[in-house]
């Protein structure tokens, strides 16, 4: 496979791939900017053009208390080397910071994925994507209990502890104090978020935020899609929506819920 514009070679795959154009994605769109209300917001390649995507924002918005507006995209993404399959994303954008967060609850992505031995079917897919959006409200309603939860103490530090280090970073900092061993390997992550959260953070002053398990996972999307060291801009963006940086906003989401739990 290569670009038609440049004739730069992008990969080697076989005769069983089924390729997905640009063109595709865009058009993917059309009847639902036209008819469903959505508005095409942007678009854009990474790897020098190996995935393309387009984000398209819903129509969809909440209001968390202090007036912290969240609205609804969707997100539809491919590659053309088989490291993505064609991905059909509900995601919401925090509007103070442009945190963007993949709608998912109780562990489960309501992205739509078509493997690349698969024909993209784009209006099969929209049927069942009308399913995927209807979450919104319920998503919405979790993340307003998150603005109304509020976060004591230490209780900072073992959360970003348990996202960032895993669930037994707790006990590792106790066997290093014991020891005289120096910190862990996240001390600049853990830094940062923390500063994200205590006011650094854009937003991080704003009702729903201050102090509470929406707050925490603000500062870790913001980390995540604005700090997390990076080789590039373009590196941290594909991390972030389709790499480790997405498993890291996944796990701050699900912690973020058993709080409130």
């Amino acid at each position: 496979l290569y670009r038609s514009d440049t004739h730069a070679p992008l990969s080697v795959v076989s005769s069983r791939y089924q390729v997905v154009q640009p063109r595709a994605v865009l058009e993917f769109y059309r009847d639902l900017t036209e008819i469903g209300g959505y508005e095409m917001e942007t678009a854009g390649v990474l790897k020098a053009g190996r995935k393309f995507w387009a984000l398209a924002r819903t129509g969809k918005q909440a209001v968390l208390k202090g007036s912290d507006v969240v609205d609804g995209y969707l997100l539809l993404a491919t590659s053309c080397d088989g490291t993505l399959a064609t991905t059909v994303t509900p995601t919401t954008v925090r509007v103070v910071c442009n945190n963007t967060l993949s709608i998912a609850l109780d562990g489960t992505s309501h992205a739509i994925r078509v493997p690349h031995n698969t024909r993209f079917d784009a209006d099969a897919i929209k049927q069942k994507l009308g399913i995927a959006v209807s979450q919104w409200e319920h998503f919405m309603h979790r993340m307003k209990q998150l603005s109304e939860c509020k976060v004591k103490g230490k209780e900072s530090l073992d959360y970003f502890l348990h996202v960032l280090c895993g669930p037994n970073a707790k006990e590792s900092i106790r066997k290093q104090g014991n020891t005289g061993q120096p910190g862990l390997p996240h001390d600049r992550a853990l830094k940062t978020v923390q500063a994200l959260y205590e006011g650094r953070g854009r937003g991080a002053e704003l009702a729903a935020a201050k102090g509470t398990a929406w707050g925490l996972l603000s500062a870790v999307t913001e980390f995540v899609d604005h700090e997390r060291r990076a080789r590039s801009r373009e590196y941290r963006l594909d991390s972030a929506w389709f790499g480790q940086g997405a498993a890291i906003k996944q796990r701050a989401l699900d912690h973020a819920l058993q709080l409130t739990s």
